[in-house]
């Protein structure tokens, strides 16, 4: 008997091609651990005037503020075409379009340029939020819709003012998503079918819908989600295995917008929003039942620190992130006792705007809202300014779209455009 694949073969109909993940790539949002930290090694520890070489760039991204995820060769997007929110997927070499999937209506949104949601790649799949919260699951080489699910409708989540911003979190054959409604503040449906698995009731879920996305952690032997909820519902940590809460914390909320996911470093967390809401560190302990608490270490004033959007990012002991509201000024503060490092107070290299982050081989990326890149050293103990530039082709926009930092490049959305920057080029 001929093999099927061989039968196919023959008939001119080539089998799909299988993604094998490598060390380098990026497949969600932040980063292999959803840190924003990349592990790759070799790469250029300054730039010339004109920043690391330009590899290419392209366009038909769609509108949008979402940044990119890369695996096996491959890269995967979402963009705003007309009226409609596309999946997409591209050449990491080339940058050309393999294919392009609309699975929602985009629109009853501020800022409506564009998508939010970066697609999380796990075992062939990919799974994107629109901001209607429309949660899809498309096949990676085809884009072929697998399922749908949507967090109003079935969750009785509302999209907040801005629309759904998350991007899922695929863990152990589930899917981890935040429509934030008091029925189901969070949901873990299977990664292959979309059927519930669990779901999280909250007495206080913070009204609409959050703009932050899950994490996972794990102490004591206790395994959890962690995720923000809407305006004032606070930090909520969930058990991994049944959805239940562990514990929930809401001093740092504001009303508004609470958008940076918790960094969690052991039994450390550290937690921020803008708005002039503030920051917190807190300690999280078990008990013999298996429950875990949290108690507050230290809590700052807005004032003093704020992570509006962009992210924090743990290196070591400590966490870096831009700080103020609407501002991206580089901060430093110590994980163990909550002592700020060092505090600039202002945004740094040319840059202008609130900063998106990541870090990569002792540096931090700092990608300001004015479209200037800035290359800033790791170091706990002095704030030392590298490198910066100009991203090339501006949109105009609001440059928000966090760095993407896989297999020696550097991917920079920009609305309709991606750019894509060779970070191991010694001849740069």
């Amino acid at each position: 008997m001929i093999p099927i694949a061989a039968a196919l073969a023959a008939l001119g109909f080539a089998p799909a091609p299988e993604i094998k993940p490598v060390p380098g790539d990026w497949p969600q949002f932040r980063g292999p651990d959803r840190n924003a930290v990349s592990t790759e090694k070799g790469l250029l520890q300054q730039w010339p005037t004109e920043g690391p070489k330009k590899l290419w760039t392209v366009s038909g991204c769609g509108g949008g503020y979402s940044t990119v995820s890369v695996v096996g060769g491959w890269i995967f997007g979402t963009g705003k075409k007309d009226s409609k929110e596309y999946v997409w997927a591209r050449d990491e070499a080339t940058g050309e379009e393999k294919w392009a999937t609309p699975f929602t209506e985009a629109k009853g949104v501020g800022y409506g340029e564009g998508t939010r949601s970066t697609p999380t790649f796990s075992n062939g799949k990919v799974y994107a939020v629109g901001m209607n919260g429309e949660l899809v699951c498309c096949e990676a080489t085809t884009g072929k819709i697998l399922w749908h699910k949507n967090y109003a409708k079935d969750f009785g989540g509302v999209p907040p003012g801005w629309g759904y911003c998350e991007s899922v979190l695929v863990d152990e054959g589930k899917v981890i998503g935040t429509p934030c409604s008091a029925k189901a503040a969070m949901v873990a449906l299977d990664a292959n079918t979309g059927e519930t698995i669990w779901q999280t009731a909250v007495e206080k879920p913070g009204g609409a819908g959050g703009y932050a996305s899950p994490i996972k952690a794990e102490v004591g032997g206790v395994p959890m989600y962690i995720n923000l909820l809407g305006k004032t519902g606070g930090v909520i940590a969930v058990h991994a295995k049944t959805g239940k809460t562990l514990w929930q914390y809401d001093k740092m909320m504001n009303g508004t917008a609470n958008i940076p996911s918790p960094v969690v470093k052991g039994d450390m967390v550290f937690c921020s929003t803008g708005y002039g809401a503030g920051s917190a560190l807190l300690q999280m302990e078990t008990d013999k039942s298996g429950g875990v608490s949290v108690k507050e270490i230290r809590f700052y004033k807005g004032d003093e620190l704020q992570n509006h959007h962009g992210g924090m990012i743990p290196v070591g002991d400590y966490v870096y992130f831009g700080n103020q509201h609407g501002n991206g000024n580089p901060v430093c503060v110590d994980l163990k006792s909550g002592d700020i490092k060092w505090k600039e107070k202002k945004n740094v290299g040319g840059g202008g705007g609130s900063a998106a982050i990541a870090y990569a081989d002792g540096m931090l990326y700092f990608r300001y809202e004015n479209g200037t890149i800035v290359l800033i050293k790791a170091d706990p103990e002095h704030f030392k300014l590298v490198s910066s530039f100009k991203i090339p082709e501006p949109s105009g926009k609001a440059s928000w779209p966090h760095p993407t930092i896989a297999n020696g490049r550097l991917f920079i959305r920009d609305q309709d455009k991606l750019h894509c920057f060779n970070l191991k080029d010694s001849t740069n």
